[in-house]
């Protein structure tokens, strides 16, 4: 007969269930710091110094009035992609086409920015580009929902692919339609009148997306509809066995997903960027998914992280100038601070068992 030492693996996982709130929190500050120190690694390799980097870093995104700004309009897309996100995971439903989302929210942003600019007065056409944004996001989302809910489709990959044909779609409009000066590849600048007004002096988009943290956490924690997507999230069979109609409520959530992330894009075109381009949405829905996964889907959380990742971004850009370290150094950084955090959440979640023997020789758990 095989042993038991052979039947068992040498390390298992287990869930845990028992750990404070404060070990919680200590293994998190634990990761940023080893985060931190594996971050000085690919610093020393440029024979620069490592806490001066880590300082003109910070120096670069909030020492001054200006870089706090900038910092502010990197993480408004950030926050309002994960918030759109956060309740199709919450779902599991794997929404990975917020990219498009956002591309699409914007082209619909920019044709009534483009062409009924001199039609409708200033406040009127933001309301208008805004629920043009939200309503071409929310359709493109909609689009692999309905392929799951009556096909069972692989909405991963379905949603992958519909950012691609979203950007083809702007790649189209910038060399045929929308084009301004011919040959220029280029759509027209937006008119004063199309674009967010700003306060403190930042597009007042990180109004809206505050606004939206707060909705979205009362929408997840407190309404019946954020109750059935935590019970589908649980279990699909249980949700149908209560009476719910689940394709609906996949419908019904990718919707409202890519309503927001159809915002963003409208944030981004006419609080930021003034024009479309085929890279309007910049990565921000990729992006976003690290910071949903690492908030736990919790919206107050997704803002402290959206500005940890923007001040990485805008301080990349300072250690570019100031030291002449490669911007890309700053992207492994971040890359090994998202790796530790997302570690630690593993290990607050469960914990290994190694095999061992006791000391009459028989197995135990370590």
């Amino acid at each position: 007969m095989m042993s038991t030492e052979a039947r068992t693996p040498m390390v298992r996982l287990a869930k845990r269930s028992d750990m404070s709130p404060r070990m919680i929190w200590c293994i998190r500050f634990g990761s940023i710091l080893i985060a931190l120190l594996l971050g000085c690694i690919p610093i020393l390799l440029t024979g620069s110094n490592p806490i001066a980097a880590y300082e003109v870093i910070v120096a670069g995104s909030l020492s001054r009035p200006i870089y706090i700004r900038q910092t502010i309009r990197i993480a408004i897309p950030l926050l309002g992609c994960a918030l759109a996100i956060a309740p199709c995971f919450k779902m599991r439903f794997w929404n990975i086409g917020a990219e498009g989302q956002i591309t699409m929210g914007a082209v619909f942003a920019s044709y009534f920015a483009l062409f009924w600019v001199n039609r409708i007065p200033h406040v009127p056409l933001l309301i208008v580009m805004g629920i043009a944004s939200a309503i071409a996001g929310g359709i493109w989302a909609l689009i692999p929902a309905f392929f799951k809910a009556k096909w069972n489709t692989n909405e991963t990959l379905f949603t992958l692919m519909m950012n691609y044909i979203a950007i083809g779609i702007v790649a189209w409009l910038q060399g045929g339609p929308w084009e301004g000066r011919k040959g220029s590849q280029l759509i027209p600048m937006f008119n004063d009148a199309a674009r967010l007004p700003e306060v403190f002096r930042v597009n007042c988009g990180w109004i809206i997306v505050l606004v939206l943290a707060v909705l979205m956490h009362i929408y997840m924690n407190k309404t019946k509809q954020g109750y059935e997507i935590a019970v589908i999230g649980d279990s699909v069979n249980t949700a149908r066995y209560a009476g719910m109609n689940v394709g609906w409520i996949m419908m019904r959530t990718m919707f409202i997903s890519g309503a927001i992330s159809g915002l963003v894009g409208f944030i981004i075109v006419s609080g930021a960027n003034y024009t479309l381009y085929k890279g309007v949405a910049n990565g921000v829905g990729f992006t976003s998914i690290t910071v949903a996964w690492l908030s736990q889907l919790n919206s107050f959380a997704m803002i402290a992280i959206s500005m940890v990742l923007a001040i990485l971004e805008k301080g990349a850009n300072t250690l570019q100038t100031r030291m002449q370290i490669p911007a890309s150094i700053a992207d492994i950084i971040t890359g090994i601070l998202l790796f530790c955090m997302l570690s630690s959440e593993f290990f607050i979640n469960y914990r290994l068992i190694f095999r061992r023997k006791d000391e009459k020789g028989k197995e135990a758990d370590a």
